[in-house]
């Protein structure tokens, strides 16, 4: 059966962790817009390929998009706060996360305008110490899954700013009841990976950040935000 499937450029379609061989088999989809139902989306190009045991592995930008939480940039305006912050971000190649006014405003209208400015406060103080990560701890709300327009983003969302999943958690769960199968909800680059929703609380964040570490899904061209992961060492 895997032979169905194909590697993203790059990657391997299994790892092997000490609890056992994963494959992380890839699902190609169509563009996915606001108009898409994200439980149709899965029944559609996932459930035929299911076995006993398999988790399904989600890209939180799709679960984002048919939520109408991505938004082109031409309509969101970005405060004068906005474009202050977005300044001190560090610009990564593996996404602009907040690096930009848009995102930045996103972010802003996400948190709240009180609680942004703690947090840049908190990790303004702590910066010297080597502390890292602890802008996003404190500000919470998924704000570190808000990305925005970067080149190699399939098109129309190279033009467009997006906040995280709302409810990643309760969304995991929903589409266990309808397909039998955990759901883990993911947000992974070539930097890291942050485990957002899972519809088992057994299911932990370490067994999921490595059977993901070296990030198997690709949304640019190979447009496979679905991921199956299958136990193999039997």
């Amino acid at each position: 059966m895997m032979n169905v499937f194909e590697p993203n450029t790059g990657k391997k379609l299994t790892i092997e962790l000490t609890s056992g061989t994963y494959a992380r088999l890839p699902i190609k989809t169509h563009v996915i817009t606001d108009k898409d139902d994200i439980v149709d989306i899965v029944k559609r190009y996932v459930q035929p390929h299911l076995k006993n045991g398999d988790f399904i592995f989600i890209s939180e930008r799709i679960v984002a998009i048919t939520q109408g939480r991505a938004y082109p940039i031409r309509d969101i305006h970005p405060s004068r706060l906005a474009t202050f912050l977005s300044k001190f971000v560090h610009k990564s190649p593996y996404g602009i996360g907040l690096g930009s006014p848009w995102t930045m405003e996103l972010a802003i209208r996400e948190a709240g305008v009180p609680r942004m400015l703690v947090a840049t406060f908190v990790a303004a103080i702590t910066k010297p110490f080597g502390m890292k990560g602890v802008f996003y701890r404190v500000v919470g709300n998924n704000i570190n899954a808000i990305d925005g327009p970067c080149s190699y983003t399939l098109p129309p969302y190279n033009e467009y700013a997006k906040l995280g999943p709302a409810e990643p958690e309760k969304v995991a769960r929903y589409l266990k009841s309808e397909l039998h199968h955990d759901v883990v909800i993911i947000d992974a680059n070539d930097l890291g990976v942050a485990v957002l929703g899972t519809s088992n609380k057994n299911i932990s964040d370490d067994f999921c950040k490595n059977v993901f570490k070296d990030n198997p899904l690709g949304q640019s061209t190979e447009q496979t935000p679905l991921c199956i992961v299958r136990n193999i060492s039997a």
